[in-house]
């Protein structure tokens, strides 16, 4: 299916590598004028490059730690003055720090909590008080099959994406009637940074056997985002090469 995003605007987080990046060319692909959104200046030129040589869209980079106190008013603040609105967030990014639980620190736990939990949440907050207004958005938040199934040495990584799908569920609930869609994708072994560690007899388990490409997460993610998706809402929809289902 052709995926038609012209004349929206869509906010990414995490953009500069991994699935925010792929997201991000997908969705310009489409397009979409695309806002991105991360801490490395480096890596979110390279994909403002990236979109630039390959599509005629806007692009709009604004340097942010998201777990900073005002951070998403502040970028919802400068994207706006750029764009009339945001029609679709993806709140891709985030952070392991994984330990097994006793040897986990208050630093480590919070940590991940605070990336990839709180700072979600403070996003999404600011894209529901405008999308109100227009009567329309995309909410799609990257949460993981860890949060399904959990992970040993991933207590606090689980719990944050497993309680970032408890929040797509209620705010698809609440904002449905506004027009306004919440959706979670739960990635399986995706071959990023993140996971370049992983090993065969990991690998192995995966009923696909092999790792996803971040381009394949893109590809769900562009569908959700799209107007042909307004009947999905609330839905964590797993992408896992079969893995989850085991």
């Amino acid at each position: 299916m052709k995926c038609d995003l012209k004349g929206q605007t869509a906010l990414i987080t995490g953009a500069g590598r991994g699935i925010g990046r792929a997201t991000a060319l997908k969705l310009a692909e489409c397009g979409a004028d695309i806002v991105l959104v991360g801490r490395d200046k480096k890596e979110l030129s390279e994909t403002e490059s990236a979109i630039k040589n390959a599509y005629k869209v806007r692009t709009l980079t604004i340097i942010s730690d998201i777990t900073k106190d005002g951070s998403a008013e502040k970028t919802f603040e400068t994207a706006l003055k750029e764009y009339v609105r945001i029609d679709i967030l993806i709140n891709n990014a985030g952070i392991i720090s994984d330990k097994l639980a006793v040897r986990m620190n208050d630093k480590e736990w919070l940590n991940v909590i605070d990336t990839d939990l709180n700072a979600q949440f403070f996003y999404a907050r600011e894209a529901l008080k405008q999308m109100m207004k227009w009567g329309y958005g995309r909410i799609i938040n990257v949460s993981s099959i860890i949060g399904k199934i959990g992970n040993p040495g991933q207590a606090n990584y689980s719990a944050a994406k497993a309680g970032l799908i408890g929040m797509t569920k209620t705010l698809a609930a609440e904002y449905a009637a506004k027009g306004i869609t919440v959706n979670a994708v739960c990635p399986g072994f995706i071959k990023t940074k993140m996971t370049e560690n992983i090993g065969k007899d990991t690998v192995q388990k995966i009923p696909v056997a092999r790792m996803g490409e971040a381009e394949e997460v893109a590809d769900l993610i562009s569908f959700l985002a799209s107007k042909e998706a307004g009947y999905i809402t609330g839905q964590d929809v797993s992408i896992d090469g079969g893995l989850s289902s085991i």
